[in-house]
């Protein structure tokens, strides 16, 4: 504190208070107006003037609000009998502890998605492999962020993914497997593409999806393909069930039609 902030009798103006806390000239007029802190002095000029004792209270006010207690209480706790004060210390030590605690839990949230846009899973190879099957490869997920980690069914994947435990997933891994079995016995009951019969299971199909990313009938086309044509999805299916991959390709074909979706045009939207 350099003595042009103070004037001649000792006082300091708002403009010397405001540089000495680190407020605006604006914040102490707001405090006067509502009764919070009040210059104790004026000049004979008329112009505001803080003692050593509205210093103090301006510190304490600014300890307070750093706490995050509302301003309309503030002036309440510094005018209060040490006994309401106390407890109201006690009120607002509470409210802190719990927004420090949410704070963390948003944080471990972040952690989470953070972790499910790099790896895409959650869960350890091991995990992966007791609840996916002997057949999954760990890889996969890794593979699939490389191919689509800077897409916006990627980004849904993994709020998603952050969110899911092991038994979620193991929920869905079997969920997927019955699926998978119905998809078979349709095949080897030689289910026509386009009846009824198909398009209820390419529907239940790409609803499936849904449990990573919202998937279009556009989209569904453009994955019917990829599973009948990638060596590494065409081997899973066919593994179930041989021809189950071309067959899956051409039951989502033929649902795509049934609800406006040109197979030979489809694209990724």
């Amino acid at each position: 504190m350099t003595n042009q902030a103070l004037d001649e009798d000792g006082g300091r103006t708002v403009g010397a208070v405001a540089s000495l806390v680190g407020v605006t000239i604006r914040t102490l007029h707001h405090w006067d107006s509502i009764g919070l802190v009040h210059p104790s002095e004026r000049t004979d000029a008329g112009y505001r003037r803080y003692t050593a004792a509205d210093l103090a209270r301006i510190h304490r006010v600014l300890v307070y609000r750093e706490l995050g207690v509302p301003l309309g209480d503030i002036a309440a706790l510094l005018d209060a009998r040490a006994a309401d004060a106390l407890a109201s210390l006690r009120e607002q030590r509470d409210q802190l502890r719990e927004r420090v605690a949410h704070l963390r839990r948003m944080g471990d949230a972040l952690d989470r998605m953070i972790e499910a846009r790099e790896s895409g899973i959650l869960l350890s190879a091991e995990e992966q492999v007791a609840i996916f099957g002997q057949h999954w490869q760990p890889s996969w997920a890794e593979e699939a962020r490389d191919r689509w980690g800077d897409t916006a069914q990627w980004a849904q994947y993994a709020e998603r993914a952050a969110g899911r435990t092991a038994e979620h997933w193991r929920q869905i891994a079997e969920s997927v497997e019955a699926l998978n079995a119905e998809l078979a016995a349709a095949h080897r009951d030689a289910v026509l593409p386009g009846s009824d019969r198909a398009n209820a299971l390419a529907e239940r199909h790409r609803a499936s999806l849904g449990a990573y990313f919202d998937c279009t009938h556009s989209m569904h086309v453009c994955l019917g393909r990829k599973y009948a044509t990638d060596p590494g999805f065409a081997a899973f299916y066919d593994g179930i069930e041989t021809g189950l991959s071309a067959w899956i390709r051409d039951i989502i074909d033929a649902n795509a039609r049934a609800n406006g979706i040109d197979p030979a045009t489809a694209t990724w939207v």
